[in-house]
């Protein structure tokens, strides 16, 4: 039996555009520690190698500040790190695989060559790396013509889609579900999927060790492999991640019920490393509107790493003591009215009427404080 550490899609130098200046830097710093967090699994679960199915940069062509923090971490950690070029750091003649290999410590071996490669006495390797960003033909096809001693245990390292995930056309780097068993693997470990799947008993992702876009509610993690010849390999999944990229969808009726959804969601994670695309549907009063709206800008946004959400759904149904809030005469008295009114329509103008009245009652609640200050 041969234990290692399964990992894939680093993504080392991902620039996180859209994000402020601090987030992008919490983020960028996320994916360097992770390889901390990875050698701690290591050391914890006596695992000696890790391996990397791809991906370890987010391009071919990362700054000398990112290839030294990843290099340096690597050196830091008494294990062996076998890295393989994937899609987004395909190797390439001269080009960052090379740069790699003449900055890397002897414990950091770089798989860019589709040669059986001993891991150590009784386990090979049998890596697939990617030469072009897509590529037609299975990467993995030649792994039957890949001689390995007599008994040893077979370990493939591969990066690409057992299946066209999402309903994509893309029909680049697909590999053959059954892999395992045609080219006599004991566990056939992929990366570019960033989610952990098992796909056989013999094949699975690792997923990313730290998340990096929404649409995964589940924390990065890594598998530790127990490979064993002949036999189907144990996986532990072991969570990794410092920063959850969460999605959620909120019905409200009333302002109570975003106090509920808010506290149960708060309980749930840890609002400094939580990353919320959020949408707030449902139908409440104008007062109601504007007491969640302002939570989410004022306490919400603030308690997070970062916040995205969206109101548009949330439409105002104003209540007679929202239009008594609104205490104004004369031409604004009958705004007021036409507003409502038109709100109240069928018509395509009424998410700007409503729009338009939800202003006017937050300056008529902001000219009373005034006033009464």
């Amino acid at each position: 039996m041969v234990k290692i550490v399964h990992t894939a899609d680093w993504q080392l130098g991902k620039p996180f555009g859209g994000f402020p200046e601090d987030v992008r830097s919490a983020l960028t710093e996320a994916r360097f520690e992770v390889i901390d967090r990875i050698a701690a699994v290591a050391l914890a679960h006596q695992a000696l190698h890790v391996v990397v199915a791809g991906d370890v940069f987010d391009n071919i062509d990362p700054g000398d500040r990112v290839l030294g923090q990843a290099l340096s971490r690597m050196d830091q950690a008494p294990v062996t790190w076998w890295l393989m070029p994937g899609n987004h750091d395909h190797a390439r003649a001269a080009g960052l695989w090379t740069r790699v290999r003449a900055r890397a410590p002897d414990k950091v071996r770089i798989l860019d060559t589709p040669v059986a490669t001993m891991l150590e006495e009784g386990a090979w390797l049998l890596p697939a790396p990617l030469d072009h960003r897509r590529n037609r033909d299975d990467p993995t096809a030649g792994f039957g013509e890949m001689a390995t001693p007599p008994g040893a245990t077979r370990i493939g390292l591969a990066h690409g889609s057992i299946t066209e995930f999402g309903g994509s056309n893309d029909s680049s780097n697909l590999i053959s579900p059954d892999r395992a068993r045609t080219a006599g693997l004991d566990y056939l470990a992929l990366g570019d999927w960033h989610g952990h799947l098992e796909i056989n008993a013999h094949t699975a992702y690792s997923g990313t060790p730290e998340v990096d876009r929404f649409g995964r509610d589940e924390a990065g993690s890594v598998i530790v492999a127990d490979v064993r010849l002949g036999a189907p390999p144990r996986l532990e999944r072991v969570e990794t991640g410092r920063f959850r990229w969460l999605t959620r969808h909120w019905e409200l009726s009333d302002a109570k019920d975003f106090e509920h959804q808010l506290d149960a969601f708060r309980a749930s994670c840890k609002p400094a490393r939580t990353l919320l695309k959020l949408t707030v549907a449902g139908a409440v009063s104008l007062a109601a509107r504007v007491a969640v709206l302002e939570r989410l800008e004022q306490d919400v946004a603030h308690a997070l790493r970062w916040l995205e959400a969206r109101s548009e759904d949330l439409l105002a149904s104003p209540t007679d003591d929202d239009l008594s809030n609104i205490d104004v005469q004369g031409v604004l008295a009958l705004v007021a009215e036409r507003l409502l009114a038109s709100s109240r329509s069928g018509e395509v103008s009424a998410h700007t009427a409503r729009a338009a009245l939800e202003r006017l009652y937050i300056e008529a609640l902001r000219v009373g404080d005034e006033a009464s200050s």
